[in-house]
This record gives C-alpha cells, sequence and structure tokens, in this order.
C-alpha cells in the first residue's frame, strides 16, 4: 500500500472511531440471553439449524416471515432482542434501524390503515439464530422485516459477516405530519448527489451508464451477488476532493456495522485495492426524479436506489461478493471439521 492510500485508510479509520464509538461485545452471551428468556414455544420458532436453507432466504418487503417478532414478547424478551440487536451493530447503524422502523407509523397514516391493519407495523420484525452461540464456534442470527434485512455470522468469539444488509426508507423524506422533514438516509443521498455532480463532463461519461434508473436495487435479493457492468468511474480517475467524497460516502455504508467489524470490512475492502473501487451512476443527478448508484469493486457491492414513489423511497443494500452469509469463512469451518 502506498503512502496515499495508507492515508486514506486511517482517515477511514479514524472516521469509524469517531461515528462508532461501540466495541467487541460477547455476542454469544447476548443471543443466549435472548434464546433463554423465551418461552419453549417461542424458541423452537427462533431457532434453526446453521445450514438451514432458511438462513439464506432474504427480503426487504413485507411478506410473511419465520422466527418470532416483536409482537411475540414481553417486555422481558423485547429488551433481550433489543441489546442482541444493539451489540451487533454501530450506534449510527442501531438508531437507522430503529428510525426506519418507527416509519411504518408514517406509512400507516399516509394509507389510512385501520387499526386491526399490521400490513404496516413496527412489531413487525423477526429474529433467528441460526446453530448454537458459543464463543469458539460458528453460529449466525438475523433480523429481518419492512426495510430492513441484517445477517451476522460469528465465529470465534467475533461477527465474521454482516452480509447481505438492507437498509430502506419509505419515505425518504416525510413530507407532512409530525415527523415531517425526517430523513433516515440523508447521508447517503447527499453524499451521492455530492459526488457524482462534482465529476467534470469528461468523468460524467465514465460514471453514467444510463439516464433513467433501474426500478430496483439490481441485486435484489440473490443469495449471490455478482460484479455489475458497466462498473463506472475508477477511484485512480478522481481528484483529491472527489476521492475524500467517494471514501466519505463509503465509510457511510462500512460503519453501520459493530466497530470491530467494520474496521475489519474496511481492511478487507482496502486489503482488495482502494484503487480498484469505482462509482457508476444512472438517472437524474437532481433531488426529486429518479436515481440509482453503486460503489464496487473486486469483494465489494454497493447499490443505492430512490425510484418509487416520484423519487422518495430509497433502497441500499451492501453485499460482499466473496462472503455473503459467511459462506466461505463456514466452508472452511466444514471442511476442517469433517
Amino acid at each position: 500500500m502506498n503512502v496515499r492510500l495508507n492515508s486514506y485508510f486511517i482517515y477511514i479509520l479514524v472516521a469509524l472511531a469517531i461515528a462508532v464509538p461501540g466495541s467487541s461485545q460477547d455476542l454469544a452471551g447476548k443471543a443466549n440471553s435472548f434464546l433463554n428468556s423465551l418461552s419453549p414455544e417461542l424458541r423452537d420458532k427462533a431457532q434453526f439449524l446453521l445450514d438451514d436453507v432458511e438462513r439464506f432466504h432474504y427480503n426487504f418487503v413485507p411478506v410473511e416471515r419465520k422466527g418470532p417478532s416483536f409482537r411475540d414478547f414481553n417486555e422481558k424478551q423485547r429488551s433481550a432482542a433489543i441489546e442482541l440487536l444493539r451489540a451487533s451493530l454501530s450506534e449510527q447503524g442501531f438508531q437507522k434501524t430503529t428510525s426506519i422502523i418507527e416509519l411504518e407509523k408514517v406509512l400507516i397514516a399516509l394509507e389510512n390503515r385501520g387499526t386491526d391493519d399490521h400490513y404496516r407495523d413496527p412489531l413487525n420484525y423477526h429474529f433467528s439464530i441460526f446453530g448454537t452461540p458459543v464463543s469458539g464456534k460458528p453460529w449466525a442470527w438475523r433480523f429481518e422485516g419492512h426495510h430492513v434485512a441484517l445477517n451476522f455470522a460469528s465465529t470465534d468469539g467475533k461477527i465474521v459477516s454482516s452480509t447481505p444488509s438492507f437498509f430502506g426508507s419509505n419515505p425518504g423524506i416525510v413530507r407532512s405530519g409530525p415527523e415531517k422533514g425526517k430523513e433516515v438516509l440523508k447521508m447517503e443521498t447527499d453524499l451521492g448527489f455530492a459526488l457524482v455532480n462534482a465529476l467534470t463532463e469528461t468523468q460524467l461519461k465514465q460514471a453514467i451508464f444510463a439516464d433513467k434508473a433501474p426500478a430496483e436495487i439490481i441485486t435484489g435479493t440473490n443469495r449471490k451477488a455478482v460484479f455489475l457492468k458497466p462498473d463506472g468511474i475508477k477511484f485512480t480517475a478522481l481528484d483529491e476532493i472527489q476521492k475524500k467524497l467517494f471514501l466519505q460516502l463509503l465509510n457511510v455504508f462500512v460503519r453501520n456495522y459493530a466497530f470491530d467489524f467494520s474496521e475489519r470490512l474496511m481492511s478487507k475492502i482496502t486489503a482488495a485495492g482502494i484503487d480498484n473501487l469505482s462509482f457508476a451512476w444512472a438517472g437524474s443527478r437532481v433531488p426529486g426524479v429518479a436515481q440509482y448508484y453503486r460503489i464496487q469493486g473486486p469483494m465489494l457491492l454497493i447499490e443505492y436506489d430512490n425510484t418509487q414513489n416520484n423519487a422518495n423511497h430509497v433502497h441500499t443494500t451492501v453485499r460482499d461478493l466473496t462472503n455473503d452469509f459467511a459462506e466461505d469463512i463456514l466452508r472452511e469451518h466444514y471442511q476442517k471439521e469433517h
């Protein structure tokens, strides 16, 4: 790594340390506290084998899901569930998650839903544990509901995978009511626009791959994410100001996770080559009209899409092209075990 790239990496780690004050926590202990708080019936609903096909079910729209939800829990169980969630995310990631859940109340009002209609429901978010939470062995867990889909895997007492992950926001900006002006994914939006609008006309020809934004994030709910073409403008083709904006945008997505994992993920991205990262854009370069962007490299894909509801409905995802659902790490574990 040359001196300039090393300085970029240090800049990111300092930002992570400032933004994410948490550190490694006893995640297995939190998971067991949650499981032990459950009744036998709820525990049966919550726990699956590590290699159960259910672990790879990934969705971010209101669908029927397995695993108990907040609606099933008493106060003690709900508290234990929230502690597990908080231990798996940075403070930023946790606040983003809870803010997205609170938007369900906005949608209930906007869509004039009745008290017996649970299609939009801040309690309809589900918890699933895969395997047995033991510090020295692999296990995984999932938190999922409308516009939040988080997948974690742990082994050797630390988080080894936090992808695929999804954060969405509907509305992107709340236009009326008590929450007017609320914008949960503001940094993802503002920095995306700042970067694309900092590009020169020549650079825009490399970065923009379509005049119209795709209707949805391209990877969708695919179990396997792949490198997308065209890949846009390379990090190396940016000037110093543009590079700083690029890294600020990258950092917004990486720092959603617990600090120790965010640090390892950034180390992995850097090892694969900051110079190999690229930025691609489609659609409008002004707010209010559909837009899409992605950041990607040899092992990373980040997507942002804001096309629905007159470009006021944001979807974002982070995929590790080499380790979604911790597949490479768990494969290595099984090879050693057998």
